[in-house]
């Protein structure tokens, strides 16, 4: 079987840019709160391609689908689960046709967000119907030409092993990142050296995995930091936020320059990142900057967290969530599962 292109370009480079925000991008676009993005992939294809080709102009190798909320039990908020195919499909031939016109190799990531529900047993949604949902939504981004899934924000270790199954069942090649946003846990409770051994357990293990999203960029490299202190080898994903959001005149807005998301990206990239990009907030102006100071700046030793915080705002909190249970991380290695 020949290797995926995602695996390809990552044999070939020491690090790749990944794209912004969605979110962001949109409402910057008109989309009003509770509306669902993912209906402007049929009701405006125009805005969605500009969405796509913003990162690209801006230098990333990657970018995500406009179709995180994409499943059965998000569409149906908006009385559309039976649009799924028809919605994720779009997403995805849009994407495609924007990275095939780059004039060189861009990732077409299809976004496949949480299901919004509980997984059993504290909550009513089943595995097996967690699986049948990501597994409707993967076929869909599959026929309309993504090169891989991309499972983003989800916070159940269970949830997470449903998308990997979904995965599996299409047969695509997949990564997959949690968000970490409760003293440097999830909020289902997972800690970044968890996130790591759970990765391992699967039958089907993603290209790679990581953060998004979580609270502001100094926690997030933190996180990647518990990650590479496993010990693993499969490449790390980071995608913060720009900043910590401020609520000002009614709206949520980040308060990361394009300067403060440059030290980021090289410090993601020191920290032991192979893929960096940005979550909410992020813009391509600030990818342009990412961009820049990657290509430009020399590889360093991972930061201490003194200089993350000195650089990138303080700690939400002060435990990344792996020091209070049994031994650390490192020492757990030896007992991981074969």
């Amino acid at each position: 079987m020949s290797q995926d292109a995602l695996s390809t370009l990552l044999s070939e480079r020491d690090w790749l840019l990944a794209d912004g925000a969605t979110g962001t991008t949109l409402f910057n676009m008109g989309l009003t709160s509770g509306d669902a993005p993912e209906m402007w992939n049929v009701d405006h294809p125009d805005r969605v391609r500009a969405l796509y080709q913003g990162p690209v102009d801006a230098g990333s190798d990657i970018f995500l689908t406009n179709s995180f909320g994409g499943t059965a039990s998000r569409l149906k908020l908006h009385n559309a689960q039976d649009r799924v195919g028809e919605l994720n499909r779009i997403a995805a031939e849009l994407g495609r046709e924007v990275a095939d016109k780059a004039g060189r190799t861009v990732i077409v990531a299809g976004s496949m967000g949480p299901t919004g529900e509980i997984m059993e047993p504290m909550g009513p949604l089943s595995f097996d119907a967690a699986v049948e949902m990501f597994h409707e939504q993967a076929e869909a981004l599959k026929a309309g030409g993504v090169d891989v899934l991309w499972v983003e924000t989800i916070s159940s270790p269970d949830e997470y092993k449903a998308a990997a199954r979904a995965a599996a069942l299409a047969d695509m090649p997949w990564c997959g990142t949690m968000s970490f946003d409760t003293a440097g846990r999830t909020m289902m409770g997972v800690t970044s050296a968890a996130m790591a051994k759970l990765v391992e357990t699967l039958p089907n293990p993603p290209i790679g995995f990581g953060a998004n999203c979580g609270v502001g960029a100094s926690d997030l490299l933190r996180t990647i930091l518990g990650f590479k202190q496993t010990g693993t080898e499969r490449p790390v994903i980071a995608k913060g936020n720009a900043g910590i959001p401020k609520y000002v005149h009614g709206h949520i807005h980040y308060d990361g320059t394009p300067e403060l998301m440059a030290d980021y990206a090289v410090m993601a990239r020191d920290c032991g990142a192979r893929i960096i990009g940005g979550c909410c907030g992020t813009t391509p102006e600030h990818l342009v900057a990412m961009r820049e100071a990657l290509e430009t700046r020399a590889p360093g030793a991972a930061p201490a967290l003194e200089r993350i915080a000195e650089t990138l705002g303080a700690f939400s909190s002060t435990s990344d969530g792996t020091d209070d249970k049994g031994p650390a991380p490192r020492e757990r290695r030896g007992r991981r599962r074969g």
